[in-house]
């Protein structure tokens, strides 16, 4: 095992200790700091450093109480290794409650590795990257939806990389969505320098939701147990898990017509073939048009707007194989099956 050693930043934490920082990142238009938050916990024994961003976008929640609750949990003492904790990257997406950087409208995840002499995103980027996310060995970064859709709690993972399909499948998301991440996201960037890091996509924008940020509690635990960070604790392995294929398996059911939109599948994101997932209406009630499964899979995303124009994304929905669809309807039956992200 590695001795333990300082995380370096313009200051240090020493080992067997953690730090709360306010870390600047750019200047407002009066010149004022912009800072983001940041914790450093820097385990009493060598190990892996593993840094955790929230809210890439500043309108994406979850991961952001996500990251206060794993900052608050865990001990120098008990850690091998060193936890780095990104608690909102996009201060000024953030502030405004919006997903990209005010003004320009620039992706801040669409902006990594960065540049110290560019636009704002990339020199917000830049400093995020070489100062936090550099010097460590592998990462989550969290999200969620974009607004007026809700996605169902998976990872995003290139998992024809082993060390990433080990990181993606230690999280214990029952579904994967395998593939490269866009050019210029954090994921892609740190990836490709030998980091691997994997997304977690939970929910929708603009709020908490508990039962999701305690799944991915329970998953970064998992995550840090199987990488050695926590040693001796559980791994999590779901009872079924299905990984998809980004570029051939994702299918959006879209809007032919245009009107109101009602969801009238069930409880669980599970529908049958044949089994309708929605109806679109004219304002009328005259006319009402159907929206069936083409086969039976799981509603992995959801339109939450509730009016379409023709082509509209209304739901994302993947299929699952006859066993992994028998392990679904015996935790369902069994009162287990815990996908109800739609709430």
């Amino acid at each position: 095992m590695s001795a333990p050693e300082p995380f370096r930043y313009d200051a240090e934490v020493p080992p067997g200790s953690a730090r709360h920082i306010r870390h600047e990142v750019s200047e407002t238009y009066l010149g004022d700091p912009v800072e983001i938050p940041v914790t450093v916990i820097n385990g009493e024994h060598g190990g892996p450093t593993v840094f955790m961003t929230a809210a890439l976008h500043g309108d994406e929640l979850n991961g952001v109480k996500v990251l206060q609750e794993v900052a608050d949990r865990y001990d120098p003492a008990e850690v091998h290794g060193t936890l780095v904790c990104l608690h909102v990257c996009n201060v000024p997406g953030y502030l405004a409650q919006q997903r990209d950087i005010p003004i320009y409208d620039q992706d801040l995840n669409r902006s990594f590795p960065g540049k110290p002499r560019s636009n704002t995103a990339e020199r917000i980027a830049n400093v995020i990257y070489r100062t936090f996310v550099e010097p460590c060995d592998l990462g989550l970064d969290f999200h969620t939806s974009t607004r007026e859709r809700t996605t169902m709690y998976h990872v995003r993972a290139d998992v024809s990389r082993p060390a990433v399909r080990r990181l993606a499948r230690s999280f214990g998301a029952n579904l994967i969505l395998a593939g490269e991440a866009d050019g210029g996201s954090l994921r892609s960037t740190a990836t490709a320098a030998g980091i691997p890091t994997v997304t977690v996509e939970m929910g929708r924008a603009h709020r908490f939701q508990p039962a999701l940020i305690e799944r991915a509690i329970e998953g970064v635990e998992s995550v840090l147990a199987e990488h050695g960070v926590l040693p001796g604790r559980p791994v999590t392995w779901p009872g079924w898990t299905r990984t998809i294929d980004a570029a051939a398996e994702k299918t959006w059911l879209r809007a032919d017509t245009g009107g109101l939109v009602e969801m009238r599948y069930g409880e669980t994101p599970l529908v049958h073939e044949g089994e309708v997932i929605c109806a679109i209406s004219d304002h009328f009630k005259t006319s009402e048009k159907l929206v069936r499964a083409p086969f039976t899979g799981l509603v992995v995303g959801v339109l939450q707007n509730p009016v379409a124009a023709p082509g509209h994304p209304l739901v994302h929905l993947v299929s699952v194989d006859d066993r992994t669809l028998a392990e679904i309807e015996r935790e369902i039956e069994a009162g287990e099956f815990t996908e109800r992200p739609w709430a």
